[in-house]
């Protein structure tokens, strides 16, 4: 007498039994990953972004520039003296999108004719955002430009 088994009920057993342990891998992984947004307060700066939109353009056309110097290490941020004649205020940021806890901010204190030289050695290499924010004349301005810093 030849009898033979019936395998179908070991497959679908199999099939449960690896579709669970995939449930509890992705479980796992998901509680275990690290979570940040960009910035703490990211849904509040994406309500004030067309207001940016607009001092990005009105700083282009003032011919404001930052430029990446990796020969001195250090970001030269050049803005049109006249408006250093209106009341003035500003700010760099210096923003790290893998890694939140290394960004700065410093006050932006531009020189007479303009131009207002940061340091930017002692920084992490790879990329960084240089955001340059300020009010001249009761004018709003942005600038932001990508830079990378390469290893020593």
């Amino acid at each position: 007498m030849n009898s033979t088994r019936n395998l179908w009920p070991f497959g679908i057993i199999a099939a449960f039994v690896l579709f669970f342990a995939g449930m509890a891998t992705v479980v796992v992984i998901a509680a275990t990953h690290r979570e940040h947004l960009v910035n703490d307060n990211y849904y509040e700066q994406e309500l004030k972004f067309q207001n940016q939109i607009d001092g990005g353009s009105r700083a282009k056309k003032s011919g404001a520039s930052i430029v990446y110097d990796s020969a001195s290490d250090s970001v030269v941020i050049t803005l049109p003296a006249a408006q250093l004649a209106q009341k003035f205020s500003g700010t760099i940021e210096l923003y790290r999108p893998s890694e939140p806890k290394l960004d700065r901010e410093f006050l932006l204190e531009p020189k007479a004719d303009g131009t207002h030289r940061l340091n930017v050695s002692k920084l992490a290499t790879g990329l960084w955002l240089v955001r340059v924010k300020w009010v001249a004349g009761g004018e709003d301005y942005f600038l932001e430009q990508k830079i990378t810093i390469a290893a020593k």
